[in-house]
């Protein structure tokens, strides 16, 4: 069992307790989530990432990606079930099942675009930090400060 005491953190960091829901949310979806089909997470750049996904045996037409509320869900569906059945393998190593994977994104990472190449899903993500929140540099002035009247 690995658990974190987060506790310390609370004595010298004063609004990140949502840090810690955050942490035991993402370690139960990992547990939950099936390992079907394998991916990579990649950093391109300082703020351009890359989610690779084999989909081998899936169309364009069976996928779908959704982002909401900085979760990306990518769903396989398969649609020719009937064909399964008058099919006989001695060995089937490529699963063809249905799937659903998430993702959780990070404050301002945005899905930019996806294709689908050589049975490989390429999902681009973007950070976009806002103009408002990055770092800016405040001159000190000379001036007077107002007096109330």
């Amino acid at each position: 069992m690995r658990t974190v005491d987060l506790s310390p953190l609370y004595r010298s960091f004063i609004g990140f307790d949502h840090l810690a829901s955050m942490m035991d949310a993402a370690q139960r979806s990992s547990e939950k989530q099936p390992s079907y089909p394998p991916y990579n997470i990649e950093a391109l750049a300082e703020d351009k990432y890359q989610i690779t996904m084999a989909v081998a045996g899936f169309t364009e037409q069976e996928l779908s990606l959704e982002s909401e509320n900085n979760t990306l869900t990518v769903k396989g569906e398969k649609q020719n079930k009937e064909d399964k059945t008058d099919r006989k393998f001695i060995h089937q190593g490529i699963a063809e099942r249905n799937f659903e994977r998430k993702f959780q994104l990070g404050d301002h990472v945005k899905v930019i675009g996806a294709e689908l190449e050589n049975g490989l899903l390429l999902i681009d993500l973007e950070r976009e930090v806002p103009e408002a929140l990055k770092p800016r540099k405040i001159e000190i002035g000379t001036g007077k400060l107002l007096e109330s009247k």
